[in-house]
C-alpha cells in the first residue's frame, strides 16, 4: 500500500471550532478549511487535513471559531462620515432637517469614496466581508469596494427629486444602466435597483424599476414599512398600505429586499413568505429612531428569508454586526414574548447565509461549504469575556465583541491578520475622517 501524495492548496486554516452554518446547528471541533483559488475545497479534522494537504500557507487558530464572513445586508456606508452629526431625533426631522441638507453640501465622489474606505476598514475589523449598499454615486462605490477587494452589491439609486448624482428621472435610469453594464460580470461587485422608499418614488418610476429588474434579473433594495407614519401617509395618498401598493405595481416578488419592515400585519408576513420576499432587520437603527419593531421571529417562522443590517452610521452609529445580531436576537424574543425566538444558531444564520440569500449571493458565500468562495472570519474565544466556553455559538451571539475578530479573508485573500489590516493604512483613514469632520462642522455652523 502506497502513501497518498499530499494535495497542494493555497491556504489551510486550522481552528478550534468551525461553524459552517450549513448544516444548521453544527459546530465542528478541531477542524480545518482548505482553500485553493479563493474557494473552499474541503472541511475536515485538523489531523486529516495535515495528512491530505500540502498548503502554501497554514494559519493555526486553536482558540478561535472560524465562521462565514458576516453579511451586512443594508448600509449607507458613505454616511460613516456623518456619524453622530444629528443624534436623538425622530426619523423625519433627522432626515429632512439635518441629514439631507448636510449631504446636499458635501456629497460627491470624494465624500463617497472616503466614507466607504472608512467603512471597509471598520467592517473588516468587525468580521464583515460583504455589504448590500444603498447610496448615491454607485460608480464610485463599486470602484472603491473593488479597489479593496471587498464584496458588495451596490444600489442604483432612484428618487423623485434631483440630487448631485442625477437631475431627472431619465438620468437616474440612464446612469443605473451604465453602472450595471460596467459591473455585470464582476466576481466581487454586483448591482441592485435602489428606489429609496414608497414616499419618495412615484408609481411610474416604480414600474420602470420593476420592468428593468425583470429584464436584467437584479434585485430591488427598498426601505419599506419603516414607520407608522409612512403607512398612514400611503393610506391617505394611495388608499393602500405601502406593500399593497408595491404589489399592485408588481414588485412584491423574490427579487425584493425589503428593509426595516417594522409595521406588518399577519397577512403581510404571509404575503412575503409566499412571494419569496427577503427582509433585512436593522434593529439598532430602528430603536434609535423609534421607528418600531420588526417581527423577526414571525417572519422567520413563516419562512421568510431574514437578514441583518446595520443601516448607516448616521442612525446607528456603527457597523458592528456582532452587536447588531445580538440586538436582533434579543429584540426578537421581546417582540415575540418568547425566549426561544431567534435562537443563537438562527441569529448567526441571519447574519451570514440569510444576508447572502437576501442579496442573491448565497451560491457564493454565507456558509462554509466546498465550492463556495472563502469569505471567512476567525473569532478569538480565548479572552476573559468569552470564558468559560460552554456553547460556541451562544458565545458568538450573546458575549462576543467585534474586537475579538483576529483574521478575515475575502475570496481566500487575507484582509485582516492578527487584528492588523493588511491593505489599508489605518492612520491615513483616521486623518482623512478628521478632515471631513472639520468640513462638516463648518457647514453646520454656517
Amino acid at each position: 500500500m502506497t502513501d497518498r501524495i499530499p494535495e497542494a492548496c493555497d491556504l489551510l486554516i486550522e481552528a478550534g471550532f468551525v461553524v459552517p452554518v450549513v448544516p444548521h446547528g453544527v459546530v465542528l471541533e478541531d477542524h480545518a478549511v482548505a482553500v485553493t483559488g479563493g474557494r473552499i475545497v474541503a472541511i475536515l479534522p485538523v489531523a486529516d487535513a495535515r495528512q491530505r494537504f500540502l498548503p502554501r500557507e497554514t494559519v493555526s487558530r486553536p482558540d478561535a471559531a472560524l465562521i462565514p464572513g458576516l453579511v451586512n445586508a443594508h448600509t449607507h456606508n458613505p454616511m460613516t462620515l456623518l456619524r453622530g452629526v444629528a443624534d436623538d431625533l425622530p426619523l423625519k426631522v433627522w432626515l429632512q432637517e439635518h441629514i439631507w441638507p448636510i449631504e446636499g453640501a458635501v456629497i460627491g465622489p470624494d465624500f463617497v469614496a472616503d466614507g466607504i474606505t472608512l467603512a471597509i476598514a471598520e467592517m473588516l475589523r468587525g468580521g464583515t466581508t460583504c455589504v448590500n449598499e444603498n447610496y448615491f454615486f454607485p460608480d464610485v462605490q463599486a470602484a472603491t469596494y473593488k479597489h479593496y477587494g471587498f464584496r458588495a452589491r451596490v444600489g442604483l439609486p432612484v428618487i423623485d427629486f434631483p440630487t448631485a448624482w442625477a437631475s431627472s428621472d431619465d438620468e437616474y435610469f440612464e446612469k443605473a444602466g451604465e453602472v450595471h453594464d460596467q459591473w455585470r460580470d464582476d466576481t466581487l461587485i454586483a448591482t441592485a435597483f435602489a428606489p429609496h422608499a414608497p414616499y419618495t418614488v412615484n408609481d411610474a418610476n416604480f414600474e420602470r424599476v420593476r420592468m428593468l429588474s425583470d429584464q436584467l434579473d437584479v434585485p430591488v433594495h427598498l426601505h419599506l414599512h419603516e414607520t407608522a407614519q409612512e403607512v398612514e401617509q400611503s393610506l391617505e395618498k394611495y388608499g393602500q398600505r405601502p406593500i399593497a401598493r408595491l404589489d399592485r405595481l408588481g414588485l412584491v416578488n423574490d427579487r425584493l429586499i425589503a428593509i426595516h419592515m417594522t409595521q406588518l400585519t399577519e397577512a403581510e408576513i404571509h404575503l412575503c413568505a409566499e412571494r419569496g420576499v427577503s427582509v433585512v432587520h436593522c434593529p439598532e437603527s430602528n430603536l434609535k429612531l423609534a421607528s418600531g419593531f420588526c417581527p423577526a421571529c414571525a417572519l422567520e417562522r413563516a419562512g421568510v428569508t431574514l437578514a441583518v443590517g446595520t443601516d448607516g452610521c448616521a442612525s446607528n452609529n456603527d457597523l458592528d454586526m456582532f452587536s447588531e445580531t445580538r440586538t436582533a436576537a434579543l429584540l426578537a424574543k421581546a417582540v415575540a414574548q418568547d425566549a426561544a425566538a431567534l435562537d443563537a444558531f438562527s441569529a448567526l444564520r441571519a447574519a451570514t447565509l440569510g444576508g447572502a440569500k437576501a442579496i442573491g449571493f448565497d451560491d457564493r458565500i454565507g456558509s462554509i461549504e466546498p465550492g463556495k468562495d472563502a469569505d471567512l472570519v476567525c473569532v478569538d474565544l480565548s479572552v476573559l469575556e468569552t470564558q468559560p466556553l460552554h456553547h460556541v455559538v451562544s458565545q458568538l451571539i450573546y458575549a462576543t465583541g467585534r474586537q475579538q475578530v483576529s483574521d478575515v479573508w475575502i475570496a481566500g485573500r487575507q484582509k485582516l491578520r492578527q487584528r492588523v489590516l493588511v491593505e489599508i493604512d489605518i492612520d491615513g483613514v483616521i486623518a482623512n475622517a478628521r478632515q471631513w469632520r472639520e468640513r462638516i462642522a463648518g457647514i453646520r455652523l454656517s
